[in-house]
């Protein structure tokens, strides 16, 4: 299966947010859709960071409450790692693994076309092995 099928399923929706507005700005994004990360982004859905929980809390501790009046720019993950329909769940798998990150943009010709997270994988994956299983009982049982 490939990140396309996600997509397909899940829906392209992607909430952003621009570098220049507040880490509280954010925080009450993050609630009000019940999600834990934001790409941060310019202009033409161009992809400039990622802003997890992670690195608000990362801030937090470093800086205190008064941290949240600061910008985005100045806290958010700068190098993202990114995706594209084509690749496979579990190229994703091994690559959020290895880079202990839970969230992967999907971009088209250079602008985000998507998210995906380790749980959408992770769903997707387990339905496949399921599937498979089913196929298996069912041949075992006509033989």
């Amino acid at each position: 299966m490939h990140v396309a099928s996600i997509l397909t399923i899940k829906g392209k929706d992607v909430i952003s947010i621009t570098p220049e507005r507040t880490l509280a700005d954010a925080t009450r994004l993050l609630e009000r859709h019940g999600i834990g990360t934001l790409v941060v982004t310019q202009g033409d859905n161009v992809i400039l960071g990622i802003l997890s929980e992670r690195d608000i809390v990362r801030a937090l501790a470093r800086s205190g409450a008064a941290v949240l009046d600061q910008p985005i720019s100045e806290h958010m993950t700068k190098t993202v790692k990114t995706c594209v329909r084509g690749d496979t769940l579990r190229s994703i798998m091994e690559r959020m693994t290895a880079g202990r990150f839970r969230h992967m943009p999907v971009v088209e010709e250079g602008r985000i076309a998507g998210i995906i997270s380790i749980g959408d994988v992770v769903k997707f994956r387990l339905g496949e092995l399921e599937a498979e299983a089913s196929a298996m009982r069912e041949y075992i049982a006509s033989a």
